[in-house]
Parts: structure tokens; sequence; C-alpha cells
């Protein structure tokens, strides 16, 4: 089972504060939480007093802590790839590397004596994920994590983030990437333009972003990269990634009838196998309502996001629910009773045919 996370920063916050955030967070199941030592300014022993006293609150809500650093952090304090006893005094689950070393050092790490976890940066599209394999690590001790990017335009490609992601999908290590929020304030930086993996997520809402890694089937963990998400977006998350099926939103038409919501929102739709270019058809619909009139109204051409219900016009096809995939003209047997929401229209090139989904109405 996969799990969420939160991000903290402890240095940029309040004890009190983070306590919240993980309080709100563990009230929703997220399991994981991602923090940086990345910005360390100040002497050891106060950063380690200060994160030390956030990481064991987490631990005692049987949270995960996994520690952001780079090589030359070990060099700033005084530490070593071979000796992690820095990190297990902290009670961190895991250390993060920014920046890897030679794939060597990574697999001695996975073998330390505490357990902890080596997570390494999915997003670099190299080798370094077969070199580290080279060296015979213990997987059980490997994650793999997508970087997030606080630059607008500067986050990954949906190409390059496939790319990257069946690189550690072969070797079946954990993934992670990173999604924004929208109420959050700040990161790990001062640059503030959201915080996400994937550039394409920047602008869209939390569950939705959730809903999108959750269909691509590369992505075990999602976690939000910028503190601190709501209430609200925390819950949206959870629902979207506990989901049994994924959902879809649909803005109806004003003329949409009471039958034609009940298709629409009260059931399961199937895509069906023998898939058409044109439509993706939900067909059971036209069986469970064959006794419902479904008269002509709205009957406009159709586009590419239309939802579609064929009216009686269509004999034994009427109250069979579609999705238009192409623009159709329309004789006059469909009714167009609203449309994929056009935050979510991208979601349908997820959608695989014999699989299950929900259309959900998009309350504005």
């Amino acid at each position: 089972m996969g799990k969420l996370g939160i991000s903290i920063y402890p240095e940029r916050s309040t004890f009190e504060k983070d306590k919240a955030y993980l309080d709100l967070a563990h009230k929703y199941g997220f399991k994981r939480v991602f923090t940086s030592l990345l910005q360390i300014t100040e002497d050891k022993d106060k950063v380690l007093a200060d994160f030390k006293k956030v990481v064991d609150y987490a631990n005692s809500l049987d949270m995960e802590v996994m520690v952001d650093i780079n090589p030359a952090l070990f060099e700033q304090l005084g530490i070593s790839y071979d000796d992690l006893s820095f990190f297990h005094e902290m009670g961190a689950h895991g250390v993060r590397l920014d920046i890897g070393f030679t794939g060597q050092e990574e697999a001695k790490m996975t073998r330390n004596p505490y357990g902890i976890k080596i997570e390494i940066n999915m997003s670099t599209g190299t080798s370094y994920v077969d070199n580290i394999m080279s060296y015979s690590p213990n997987t059980d001790n490997l994650l793999g994590s997508h970087n997030f990017y606080p630059h607008r335009y500067s986050g990954l490609s949906y190409d390059h983030f496939v790319f990257c992601s069946e690189k550690f999908r072969k070797y079946n290590i954990n993934t992670m990437a990173f999604v924004n929020s929208h109420d959050a304030t700040f990161g790990p930086w001062p640059t503030q333009d959201g915080l996400c993996s994937l550039e394409d997520h920047r602008e869209l809402e939390i569950a939705t972003q959730v809903k999108h890694l959750m269909l691509t089937g590369l992505i075990d963990d999602v976690s939000v990269a910028n503190a601190y998400a709501s209430e609200a977006e925390l819950k949206a998350m959870a629902e979207a990634f506990n989901a049994e099926y994924p959902s879809i939103k649909v803005d109806v038409a004003e003329d949409i009838t009471e039958d034609e919501r009940v298709v629409l929102f009260d059931n399961l739709h199937s895509y069906r196998g023998d898939r058409s270019e044109y439509i993706l058809r939900s067909t059971m619909t036209r069986i469970y309502y064959k006794d419902r009139p479904f008269p002509a109204h709205n009957t406009r051409d159709m586009s590419k996001g239309d939802v579609l219900i064929d009216n009686v016009g269509y004999g034994q096809y009427k109250g069979e629910t579609q999705i238009a995939l192409k623009d159709m003209k329309n004789d006059g047997r469909v009714n167009v009773v609203g449309r994929i929401s056009a935050d979510e229209l991208f979601l349908l090139d997820f959608l695989k045919p014999w699989s299950s989904f929900k259309l959900v109405e998009n309350k504005k």
C-alpha cells in the first residue's frame, strides 16, 4: 500500500505550528514526513536539537521522517556515508540524497546497521539507479523520490517523468512524487511559485494532481511539498489517494434531468473494452435504466470531453453513457448532459479499457 506524506521545514516555522500540522496530517492517515537539512547555517547541535524535537513528535504519531541531505552537508556536519549514527540519533526513518555519490556509497549506505532508508533522486534521467543496483544494495532500504521545483516552468515534463519513473519501476523500488498545495505559503527556499514535481500540476487542484499520479501507475507514494496545506486539501488528497476507483469531475448541463443525474453520478462506470476512437462507452446504464424515458434535449454537436446519454431516439442504446473523445455531429439522438471539467479533461487519456471509474459533479 502506498503512503501519503507532508513536508515540514522546522527552521522556517515554529514547533507549535509543525506539531499542529503533523496532528492534522495524522488525522487523515498521512504516514510520511519530508524535511530538509540543506539549509543549515547555524551550529550543528542547535539544529539537531530543533529537528530532533519535531522528529520525535512525528515518530510518536507513527510517522516516518525522511531528511533531505547532500554530500556537502556530510562534510559540514562532520559525518560520513559509512556512519549514519547521526541520523539514527535524530530519529530519522531515512535520508534522501539530494545529490548522489558514485553508486558504490549509496549501495553501502543501504546496508547500515540501523535499517535507515536511503532515498535517491528519481528526476535526473541518468543511469544512476542502474549504477547503484550494480553494487548490490539492500533494496528493502532503497527508495526513490522525484525532485520538486519552486521556480515556475522548471518542473518535470510528463515524458521525462515517465522515463525516469520507469527506471525505478523495473527494479520494483518504491517511488514518490510531490504535489503542490495552493494554501501553503512556504517551502525550503525563498522562491515560491508553488512546489511540485510535474510542471503540469502547478495550477491544478491538489486532488487532480493526486489522481493523475495514481492513474500513471508509476508512483507509490504522494507527498505535498510545501507547507502548510489546508485541512480541506489534506482531506481531498486522502480521498483521491484512497479511492477504490478514480473519479472525474463533470460540469453538468443546465437542463440535465433527474434521471440523467442518477445515470451519471449514482453508478460505477466501466470503460467498455472494444474501444472506439470517438467515444468512451459505459454501457451498463442502458440496462439498469431501460424503463426510463430519456427524452431528447440539448442535442447539439459534440466535442471532446462532452458527457453524453443516448436518448429515446437510439432504440436499444437509450440510457447508455458515453464520453466524447473527438468532435462528432449529433443527429438528434444523443443528449449532451455535461462536460468533463477543463482541468481534468487530460485524465481521459489515462483511463484504460475495461477499467472502472466514477463521475462526480463539479461543485463550483
